[in-house]
């Protein structure tokens, strides 16, 4: 592509010979720092059949796969370059798929000859889409080990705490001997507990926020930290910690004081 400059008139006006409309890349790379409108591009040898002049910029359409870079394009209006088919677009704040049996009828209003084919929304051309399908078996295959994870780690919680639980139970008996209430005991099981959770969360949300910004890339419509996620992902571990957690307080708050201080 090149680019015609000079100070001679224009080949032809604004929008009453051939002329183009850009994507914001092509335009950003093509006259940065300036005004497209107005200017003239062509193919490398400036023959005067490929001189168009750019009559307008419009937003980047993601014409690849989900995670390609963006891609420059040209837009040619359709009664300088008829075609035998064309793609319509329609944005719209209603129901998408409610919405196509209008279009289709609205399209066949203007001339009877028109054939429609494949109408769907974009919200299912990129859920079926390969680039998707693989995004979508990979985070099934994560998100199955992530419960993996879940559960190994409530039952390692739940086994740690058990297990100090069963060294102080002489401890415990003691101090309901003194007059600890049931409250108290639970209550010490569980801000032992919470301080494992609360540096575990806190360390695990630093490795994901790390792993994220890694995986940018491979990231589509979605930011790398997502604080509702993340939040939410806390939120549930600390559930599962504190389910894992209370059996072995109740345990401990049911401890007999005359039996504990028996025991060796």
């Amino acid at each position: 592509m090149a680019i015609v400059r000079g100070a001679e008139p224009p080949l032809v006006g604004a929008g009453d010979g051939p002329s183009v409309v850009l994507n914001e890349w092509l335009a950003a790379t093509v006259f940065p720092g300036e005004d497209p409108i107005g200017q003239r591009i062509g193919n490398v040898d400036l023959s005067p059949q490929s001189v168009y002049e750019v009559v307008g910029v419009v937003e980047n359409v993601r014409d690849g796969s989900l995670e390609s870079d963006i891609w420059p394009a040209v837009y040619y209006p359709f009664n300088q370059s008829p075609d035998t088919y064309f793609n319509l677009v329609v944005r719209t704040s209603q129901a998408e798929q409610s919405l196509l049996p209008t279009i289709v009828t609205a399209v066949r209003g203007i001339s009877p000859a028109l054939a429609t084919e494949k109408e769907t929304t974009y919200t299912a051309r990129i859920n079926n889409s390969p680039s998707a399908y693989l995004h979508r078996s990979s985070a099934w295959l994560v998100g199955s080990f992530a419960c993996l994870a879940l559960l190994l780690s409530v039952v390692g919680l739940y086994g740690v705490i058990a297990y100090s639980v069963s060294r102080r139970t002489r401890e415990i008996g003691v101090r309901m001997a003194l007059g600890a209430q049931r409250s108290a005991v639970y209550q010490l099981i569980m801000r032992e507990a919470a301080w494992l959770v609360g540096i575990g969360i806190g360390m695990g949300l630093l490795s994901a926020i790390g792993a994220a910004m890694l995986i940018r890339g491979l990231l589509f419509g979605v930011r790398s930290w997502d604080a509702s996620t993340l939040l939410a992902v806390a939120l549930v571990l600390s559930v599962f910690a504190l389910l894992a957690t209370y059996i072995p307080a109740r345990r401990a708050a049911q401890v007999d004081p005359m039996e504990a201080l028996r025991y060796e």
